[in-house]
């Protein structure tokens, strides 16, 4: 038996033909390059039939996708993919087949990157954990009683709108207050408001120049001691540990895994996350828990993708 799981992200996508233990045994990866609408399903039906030529016989195929799949449409709602505000991407999967049983099983890239972890990722043998993904935005993978959250309309997990300060802002609207200082594009962006307000600022920040800053010259600066860009991710490990703190008072899980690009350079801080979760949490609920780094890295959605994948097809599900 072999599945094909399929990580589209909003640069690139990546998928593997895996077999019932896990084994990749095939890979294929393509840039998006700019592409829109229909030339992005186009890409993903064509590393689909890469991955099926490498394997011969395919038993269930599992996309993860960055933002939101309706499981009764297939449609997806992807915002950083141009004209995928409601895109067939099931349905054009579905007919690119030449056989018609095969089980397609559309997924949110978070509830893949948890579902990948418990696979055998550092989630391995938890029934609770939770997958907190931090890149260009938030998101959290959530497994409860082994059964990953969804929630009524599979939106489930869309932490970057926690409200982590007050009052409110209009700049909150679009992407969430968590997300708007602490995502990779928050770091960015948070870093440009701080140039802005602290003029009589000269430091290395200041020479790279607002706009070109990105989420990666704040962490090098950091580490050499810059105030602007310590201020930036002080206040990221602050939001971060606040948000931890959230989701174990509300789920009480075994484990939470920091994954995404960010955790990358992030992970140096889990001990300053872990004593500020310390700060909010349930009392009891946050000795219990467990801080850990992807196991699986960037291709943690690709797994979980693969699992839904074996899942779906042990249990028939198309």
């Amino acid at each position: 038996m072999a599945v094909i799981g399929i990580d589209l992200g909003g640069t690139k996508i990546a998928g593997a033909v895996f077999e019932t233990s896990g084994q990749v045994i095939a890979e294929h990866s393509a840039l998006l390059d700019h592409r829109s609408g229909s030339e992005v399903g186009a890409l993903v039906v064509d590393c689909l039939h890469r991955l099926m030529a490498k394997a011969g016989t395919v038993d269930a195929i599992g996309i993860a996708v960055p933002g939101i799949s309706h499981p009764t449409t297939g449609h997806v709602w992807a915002p950083n993919i141009e004209g995928w505000g409601d895109y067939p991407l099931r349905d054009e999967i579905r007919a690119s087949l030449s056989y018609e049983d095969v089980p397609v099983v559309v997924e949110s890239d978070r509830s893949c990157c948890i579902m990948g972890e418990a696979w055998h990722g550092a989630a391995r043998g938890c029934r609770n954990a939770i997958f907190l993904t931090v890149g260009t935005g938030i998101g959290a993978g959530i497994l409860v009683d082994g059964r990953v959250l969804h929630g009524a309309h599979d939106i489930g997990g869309a932490i970057g709108w926690m409200a982590l300060d007050r009052p409110w802002d209009e700049k909150y609207r679009a992407c969430g207050c968590f997300e708007y200082y602490a995502s990779g594009d928050g770091i960015a962006r948070y870093a440009r408001d701080l140039l802005a307000e602290r003029t009589e600022y000269d430091g290395a920040l200041r020479r790279l120049g607002a706009q070109a800053l990105s989420a990666h010259d704040v962490f090098v600066a950091q580490e050499h001691g810059d105030g602007l860009a310590v201020a930036v991710l002080e206040r990221a490990v602050s939001l971060w540990g606040m948000a931890t703190a959230n989701l174990v008072s509300l789920f009480n899980p075994e484990r939470i895994i920091f994954g995404g690009g960010v955790f990358g350079p992030a992970v140096r801080f889990l001990d300053d996350i872990e004593r500020e979760a310390k700060r909010w949490a349930q009392p009891i609920s946050v000795t219990q828990v467990a801080l850990a780094p992807s196991a699986l890295g960037g291709a943690a959605a690709m797994h979980g993708a693969g699992h839904f994948a074996l899942r779906a097809q042990n249990s028939g599900v198309a």
